[in-house]
Order: C-alpha cells, then structure tokens, then sequence
C-alpha cells in the first residue's frame, strides 16, 4: 500500500497529463476546449484514478463528451503510464463533477433568501414600536419609583 503523499502526487500528475493530452493530443471533436478536469483522486494501491470533469453545455454536450473521453480512455492511460513510470498504471474513470450544478442551487438559494429578506425589510420600513422605543427600564428610573 503506498502512502498518501505519492498517492497525491500521482494524482496530480494524472490530472495534468490528461489535461494536456485532451488540450493538445487527442483530435476528437466531442472533447475540444470545453472540457475541464477538475479533480483526480487514486486509491491508495494506486490502481483506480477517478478523474472528475466538467462540460461547459448543455446535455447534449455532456453526453458527447462523457463518450468521447470514455473512447479515448486507453489513449489517455498510456500517455499517463508514460509519464508516471510507475509499474502498473492506473485506471482511468471519468465521472461529471457535480459541483457546478450544486453551485448552481445554491446560488438559487441564496437569491431566493436575498428577495425574502427584501420583503421584509420593505414591510418593516414603516412599522411603529409595539410599546416604546426602549423597552427597558432604566437604573435611575427605578431610583424614582422607590422614591415616590
């Protein structure tokens, strides 16, 4: 079992070999410059690489994608075992990172908040005190009280 620094240092390599390799080599049209990798992450016997990506497009631009990399899958392994030098070089899976779909709600949420929060205090700007401005009573007020 490696331990994690080389795990993450091969990661890393991955992530850069594929990016490269998907800017510069690979001529499929499905994959051109919309493609982002965004992570990589190994096991920890180094065997299995996870590569997350992104497609800039809409479905039916991620569906191309999705089987564009999947077709250049064995490209991709051997450009990367070239460049680890590694006895055994790891698979290769493509997964679609969620994360700017998350972002997306997320960012709806937060729009959504804005424009309650809007109302409210639209509502409020010309809302009197139910009692007195300040409800507390004051040290010298109850001074004046046990005086009387």
């Amino acid at each position: 079992m490696a331990d994690n620094a080389r795990a993450k240092r091969l990661a890393d390599l991955i992530r850069e070999v594929v990016a490269q390799k998907l800017l510069r080599g690979i001529k499929d049209p499905r994959l051109g410059s919309q493609v982002t990798i965004t992570d990589t992450r190994v096991t920890g016997d180094l065997r299995e690489a996870t590569v997350f990506y992104t497609v800039y497009g809409d479905d039916e631009e991620r569906a191309a994608a999705a089987a564009g990399l999947e077709s250049a899958k064995g490209i991709l392994r051997s450009e990367v075992g070239r460049a680890a030098g590694v006895k055994f070089t790891p698979t290769l899976t493509f997964v679609a990172d969620a994360l700017p779909d998350t972002a997306k709600t997320i960012e709806d949420l937060l729009d959504k908040a804005r424009s309650s929060d809007a109302k409210v205090r639209e509502s409020a700007s010309g809302a009197q005190y139910a009692g007195e401005a300040d409800p507390y009573r004051k040290p010298d007020e109850d001074e004046d009280d046990a005086a009387e």
